[in-house]
């Protein structure tokens, strides 16, 4: 994957195939397509690669995948430990390193 740094004075066109297909995604499909980006987020706000993520706290790496590309949705459970890993990772770290 390649990294870019985005210009907001010139920012990227869809083109009208592009624009089609996102207008023919059904609810389900965004709404697939929203957890895998809270996903996304939760560990891009760590700063931690997948494997180094799913190691940290204890999520299976092909799990972690499935959820980052759409392939499966998280469930409440899953985010609910994304949002307390967002918002206190290192207290989430401690609790688990207490735990093994």
């Amino acid at each position: 994957m390649a990294r870019f740094t985005l210009d907001p004075n010139n920012l990227p066109q869809l083109s009208a195939a592009q624009i089609a297909r996102v207008d023919a995604l059904t609810d389900a499909e965004l709404e697939r397509l929203s957890g895998a980006r809270r996903v996304r987020e939760v560990r891009a706000h760590t700063g931690l690669s997948q494997a180094n993520f799913a190691q940290t706290f204890h999520i299976n790496v092909s799990r972690l995948r499935d959820l980052e590309q759409g392939r499966t949705q998280p469930d409440s459970a899953v985010l609910a430990y994304l949002a307390v890993i967002d918002k206190e990772p290192d207290a989430v770290r401690r609790a688990l390193d207490a735990a093994d």
